[in-house]
């Protein structure tokens, strides 16, 4: 309950509060100095909620794009892993823990150049890149040495190249957010139109009795500014601020490595 409690804070805010207050001030103005009017809702639809259902799509296929290329990198890294530990024949303890250590290491440099914000981004990405640099020696030395077959060495060096494809993928769909202009246009209409709408809900009082019609710019702002919030939350998908952010757990990875 008090998780479901936290989701609902999350999408209904002080943004949305005072909105809602606005929309209810100025239904109450028209109200009062009879100033009424029959607004067509589909300016709504036009204006604000069907461009927030479209950056709202687009961010939730960024992050499903980020997810899928995680998996990538986790798998690939995975294979390596097997790579040392069942291709090898007696594979010392030291080699296996070097790769655990590596990978692990590598997740959180990945962790955290996407926690970060985008000005500290060159700093975290030569950390990330450096990185895979000791994964590719560790590939061409301890393996090599071991006494793993050069083919099979090319073929590990493959996996390092589709980590660093979804890398480079998943660090896009940091740098780069849906729309700009098109958020600005949705911000904009979503403060302004329940404000403008006070003469059309004070038009509904008269056929509402008592104060039921400011029900209706109370549910307006919510609904709008709620999917305005979903939509920011899902723009990053890598600050765990938002339910439906990627986290990308390193220490896990390696655990189950271990097994």
């Amino acid at each position: 309950m008090l998780k479901r409690l936290k989701q609902i804070l999350v999408i209904i805010n002080l943004k949305a509060l005072l909105i809602t207050a606005l929309a209810i001030l100025s239904t109450y103005i028209c109200e009062r100095f009879s100033l009424t009017a029959e607004l067509p809702l589909t300016i709504i639809a036009t204006a604000v909620v069907f461009p927030i259902v479209f950056s709202i799509g687009g961010a939730y296929k960024r992050r499903e794009d980020a997810l899928d290329e995680y998996g990538t990198i986790k798998a690939h890294g995975r294979a390596i892993y097997f790579a040392a530990r069942d291709w090898l024949e007696d594979p010392p303890e030291s080699v296996l823990g070097e790769v655990r250590v590596l990978l692990g290491d590598l997740l959180m440099h990945c962790r955290q150049l996407f926690l970060d914000p985008p000005s500290k981004m060159r700093e975290n990405e030569q950390d990330v890149y450096r990185q895979f640099s000791l994964v590719s020696r560790f590939i061409r030395n301890d393996l090599r040495q071991n006494g793993l077959a050069s083919g099979e060495v090319s073929r590990c060096n493959q996996y390092l190249s589709k980590m660093l494809i979804a890398f480079e993928s998943i660090k896009h769909v940091y740098q780069y957010r849906t729309p700009k202009t098109l958020r600005a246009f949705s911000d904009f209409f979503i403060v302004l139109l329940p404000i403008i709408y006070g003469p059309h809900f004070a038009q509904m009082a008269k056929d509402s009795t008592g104060n039921l019609h400011y029900a209706m710019p109370v549910l307006l702002s919510v609904i709008l500014v709620s999917l305005d919030n979903i939509q920011e939350h899902l723009e990053n998908p890598f600050d765990q601020i938002g339910e439906d952010d990627v986290c990308i757990n390193a220490e896990k990875f390696v655990d189950s490595l271990a097994l």
